[in-house]
C-alpha cells in the first residue's frame, strides 16, 4: 500500500478505488452465494423478510458509511450480500463509498484519519458517532412503524 501513495496521486486514487471496489463488491457476492444456497429450499420467515427489506431500504447508506469505520467495511458488505440487498441499490452505497475510502488512503492515510478521532478531536468523534447512531435508530423506528400495521407488528 505504500509504494502505491508514491505514484502520481490520479494514479494513486484510481489503484484505491479499484482495490475497494473488488475487494468490497467481492464480499458482498460471497454474502449473495451463501444466502442463496440457504434460501434455496426454503422461504425465509416473516421477520427475516422484514429485516431484508430494511436492508433493501436503509443498507446503501450504511454500506456508505461504513467506509469510514475500521474493520466494519467486511461485515456491512457481507451482510447486505447477505440479507440479498439487490446490486444496484448496493451499488449507491458502494461507489460512494469507495470514492470516500480511496481519497482517505491516498491523501492523509488512515494513520493520518485514525489521530483525527483519536487525538485531539476524541470528544467531537464520540459526538458525531453519537449523532449518527441516534438518527439511524430515529429513523429505522420510524421506518418500522410506517412500513407495517401497528397490529401486524406484534404477530409472529
Amino acid at each position: 500500500m505504500e509504494s502505491i501513495r508514491s505514484w502520481p496521486w490520479a494514479w494513486a486514487w484510481l489503484a484505491f478505488f479499484v482495490i475497494v471496489l473488488l475487494r468490497a463488491g467481492g464480499t458482498y457476492g460471497i454474502g449473495r452465494a451463501v444466502a442463496a444456497g440457504l434460501l434455496r429450499d426454503r422461504r425465509p420467515g416473516r421477520r427475516v423478510r422484514l429485516a431484508m427489506a430494511q436492508v433493501e431500504r436503509w443498507g446503501p447508506p450504511a454500506v456508505t458509511v461504513s467506509f469510514f469505520t475500521v474493520g466494519a467495511q467486511t461485515a456491512v458488505n457481507l451482510g447486505a450480500g447477505l440479507a440479498k440487498m439487490t446490486f444496484p441499490r448496493y451499488l449507491t452505497g458502494l461507489v460512494p463509498g469507495a470514492v470516500i475510502w480511496a481519497t482517505i488512503w491516498s491523501t492523509i492515510g488512515m494513520s493520518a484519519f485514525l489521530a483525527v478521532f483519536t487525538g485531539g478531536a476524541e470528544r467531537a468523534s464520540w459526538l458525531l458517532v453519537l449523532v449518527v447512531a441516534v438518527v439511524l435508530v430515529v429513523l429505522l423506528r420510524r421506518s418500522i412503524r410506517h412500513s407495517t400495521p401497528a397490529a401486524e407488528r406484534f404477530r409472529d
